[in-house]
């Protein structure tokens, strides 16, 4: 029997950055956003005396051994179900690589769902989502789909209310980002905004050693409280107390759903991706295809993007639109600078799932 599965992408609706914590990672705060487009994974599995896997990719750009994630999540979940089983999955890889838009853990997710449909066993839903934090900081969000809060390195995860389905335009750069790259250079960064900023408030023999403790100590507090901010606006968002368009008693004074509003509501407050600093510095051209995403210089206001910005550390950018006819033309202007781009929309949980598995 062969199982295909739709691996379906994320994009990230506001991402700050953490210091580092000391596992070694940063800590995170961001609002993922299913879409829907997909690499699809045909997987077949059979028990066996010895555990096998075997992955083939139509992308030369994916490894195919132990140092795909998906490769790590098949092994570490066999292992966690006690079988043993000789595995065959094909990455039929149509997401870009390197495009922060999660796809080698949506990889991982799809192939964990579909070697337990193909043996018949499954994990938890608990250790399942365990393991796919072990596995990937992004894994744990394939798990839920559709709208939902990331904290700490990205793996715990809070479903929110899902946005209403919208049109999106991906644009996928040929350049790739690197994240553990986009990461040091980010806290290089803070470090010598801080380090400068304190250098203007005491001019003349400050001690190097003492601005240099100051300036760690400044720089975590900064992060934090960044990290403190956002995780704010979006419980203040999503909370019908706290949403601009309810009443006192938190009931929609119009008495409609408040999911249609909820965009709007982000957008007011500002929110932003910290990784665009370090990308758009990097990669110029990016902030090029930002401009053709959000249309301001050339398409009207109700035409222009609701909001624009990089997904994930990019390299791939992200628009939203009122009208598929508002997103076609979009994903024109950016083609017009010789990049790809892919007129999609945003996936809400319940179809996420229901779409996930085909035939």
């Amino acid at each position: 029997m062969l199982t295909r599965i739709r691996s379906y992408s994320k994009i990230n609706l506001g991402l700050r950055i953490g210091p580092t914590r000391p596992d070694g990672y940063h800590g995170l705060c961001t609002l993922y956003q299913t879409i829907g487009l997909y690499d699809v994974l045909t997987v077949s599995a059979q028990r066996a005396d010895n555990t096998s896997i075997h992955i083939t990719c139509n992308h030369p750009g994916v490894p195919c051994d132990s140092k795909n994630t998906v490769w790590k999540m098949v092994e570490w979940a066999l292992d966690a179900m006690g079988i043993s089983a000789e595995v065959h999955i094909d990455i039929d890889k149509r997401l870009p690589v390197q495009g922060g838009l999660g796809a080698g853990s949506a990889n991982a997710v799809a192939a964990l769902l579909g070697i337990e449909r193909e043996l018949n066993e499954s994990l938890t839903p608990t250790s399942r989502i365990w393991l796919a934090g072990q596995v990937g900081s992004d894994c744990p969000l394939f798990l839920c789909g559709g709208t939902s809060l990331g904290l700490s390195r990205g793996e715990m995860f809070v479903p929110y209310p899902d946005l209403p389905p919208m049109p999106c335009v991906i644009a996928a750069p040929a350049v790739g980002v690197s994240t553990p790259l986009a990461f040091k250079e980010w806290d290089q960064r803070m470090a010598n905004w801080l380090s400068d900023e304190i250098a203007a408030e005491q001019p003349g023999d400050a001690d190097p050693k003492g601005q240099k403790a100051s300036t760690g100590a400044l720089t975590r507090q900064l992060q934090n409280d960044r990290l403190e901010e956002l995780s704010c606006v979006y419980a203040s968002v999503f909370s019908p107390a706290g949403n601009s368009v309810t009443g006192a008693s938190g009931v929609s004074s119009s008495g409609g759903d408040l999911a249609g509003n909820y965009l709007s509501e982000l957008v007011r407050t500002g929110i932003a991706n910290d990784f665009e600093e370090v990308a758009f510095a990097q990669h110029p051209s990016l902030r090029d295809i930002l401009t053709a995403l959000e249309g301001t210089q050339v398409a009207s206001p109700d035409e222009q993007a609701i909001t624009a910005m990089l997904s994930g550390s990019g390299s791939s950018l992200f628009g939203l639109y009122r009208t598929e006819a508002d997103a076609e033309a979009a994903k024109q202007r950016v083609e017009a600078l010789g990049t790809r781009a892919m007129v999609t929309t945003t996936l809400p949980r319940n179809e996420y799932w229901r779409t996930m598995f085909e035939g």
